[in-house]
């Protein structure tokens, strides 16, 4: 099944994907499922498991829920608004169901992070149960946050959904190998085939729209990121350098017509950005994860700035090209930190970019498959381990260097005709043994590497 260019690219708020819009749009789900049988609702409870629960705290998972019972979505809610009811919340001990029922909350009773405990669909584990006030039980349900915001129930992976952002598409592939066959047979680039898929939901002028409103997204959240100065909440004090960087650039502008390796300080720069505005909860996109969003918009950016001829078809390119990417690792490994590491992630993220990149730029169906193994072989073995449960170190400046990468290997494989040894299929297939053999203390838990390693202060 190939997955929608639009679910792979989501517009929501940092600072995690898998464990905060997920879990937004989760209880948001469970909300609005009891319809009648709200009103009887006396009391809400949820639990967390596994990675949700080891790193939830840090990553604005217990925001993300109240928000989420209180009807609040990730792509329509004002991040500056959500500190506001969180707070309210907190302060009163009440919370209004779907915005409009309210009833007693107390988190230290109600939202339980059950740390020693695992569900066995996915290291994202959610149970949801209400209750009414002689505390029988109303209902209940159990939900996995799989990567990219994306939400299952009780394990059932949805199939044929365009909403859910898989069917039957008319430019159907299932693996590298196919999509390249594909190719070959129609004569069709990877992004016209993407392109014929979505043209089976929306009307051309629907499909350019949305993507315009995605790049936009992604362009609005690189500037904030530029402006906004400070330490990132959470603890670590990690100070905003996106702001800096900006300055600095704009002062040695003169200096840099005589570095010609200067671009990559701007391509560092854009991808910083979008992370520290995810890390202090803003509007991200996706890209197919909030803890890789930097990287997609960066060396989009960078096509834009700096690619000669740049236009508004290739950066639509870039994006269709990208995402039939993302949907061959998400349907045959993972997009998930907490199941497979950060190369679930970063890792994708700099195998979507270098594709995307090397298709606006010209490059044969071949050489676009090419720029994607290298994006991704380079990235085997990344582990996820967030100092303090939070998507600042390293998370951060691995989007910078994995934007890098990401040109990198677009360049590389444009210097080729797109014959190369290794596959993009036998490297996704490594992705996916590697993220099984790979211990769980490095799969978004904070248990291992870095995040024992680095001391909190």
């Amino acid at each position: 099944m190939v997955a929608s260019t639009f679910e792979l690219f989501k517009i929501g708020v940092g600072p995690s994907s898998s464990h905060t819009m997920g879990p937004m749009t989760a209880a948001a789900d469970f909300v609005a499922a009891l319809g009648d049988e709200l009103g009887a609702v006396a009391r809400v409870e949820v639990r967390l498991y596994g990675s949700l629960a080891l790193t939830g705290k840090g990553h604005a998972t217990d925001r993300a829920l109240m928000l989420g019972l209180s009807g609040d979505r990730p792509a329509t809610i004002c991040p500056d608004a959500a500190d506001v009811a969180v707070a309210a919340i907190r302060q009163s001990g009440r919370l209004a169901l779907g915005g409009t029922h309210e009833v007693s909350f107390d988190e230290t009773r109600d939202l339980l992070f059950l740390q020693r405990e695992r569900l066995p669909g996915h290291s994202n584990g959610m149970h949801f149960a209400v209750f009414q006030a002689d505390g029988s039980q109303i209902a209940e349900r159990t939900a996995y946050s799989i990567g990219g915001g994306a939400v299952v129930v009780d394990g059932a992976l949805p199939r044929n959904d365009p909403g859910e952002g898989v069917w039957d598409a008319p430019f159907a592939f299932s693996s590298g190998d196919e999509l390249l066959e594909r190719c070959a047979e129609t004569g069709l680039s990877i992004a016209q085939g993407m392109r014929r898929n979505e043209e089976s939901l929306h009307t051309p002028e629907e499909i350019s729209a949305r993507l315009s409103a995605i790049r936009a997204a992604m362009n609005a959240c690189i500037e904030r990121g530029m402006t906004q100065g400070g330490e990132l909440p959470g603890g670590l004090a990690v100070k905003r350098r996106a702001p800096g960087i900006l300055a600095t650039l704009r002062d040695r502008q003169e200096r840099a017509l005589a570095d010609p390796l200067s671009v990559i300080d701007w391509i560092n720069l854009w991808a910083l950005a979008v992370n520290e505005e995810n890390a202090a909860g803003g509007r991200v996109v996706t890209a197919p994860t909030n803890g890789a969003a930097g990287i997609v918009p960066a060396v989009l950016r960078y096509y834009e700035r700096f690619a000669p001829g740049a236009c508004t078809a290739g950066a639509e390119d870039f994006l269709l090209t990208a995402a039939a990417i993302g949907s061959l690792f998400k349907e045959n490994a993972s997009i998930s930190g907490a199941e497979v590491g950060c190369q679930g992630e970063v890792g994708v993220a700099c195998s979507m970019a270098a594709a995307g990149l090397a298709a606006a730029l010209g490059g044969t169906p071949e050489q676009v498959e090419n720029a994607a193994e290298i994006g991704m072989e380079h990235n085997l073995g990344l582990t996820c381990d967030p100092v303090g449960g939070l998507v600042q170190v390293p998370c951060i400046e691995r989007n910078a260097v994995g934007s890098i990468k990401a040109v990198e290997a677009a360049r590389l494989a444009l210097l080729g005709d797109g014959t190369h040894r290794v596959s993009l299929d036998q490297v996704i297939e490594t992705m996916r043994k590697t993220g099984l053999d790979m211990n769980e203390r490095y799969k978004e838990t904070s248990l291992g590497g870095l995040a024992v390693n680095v001391v909190e202060c």
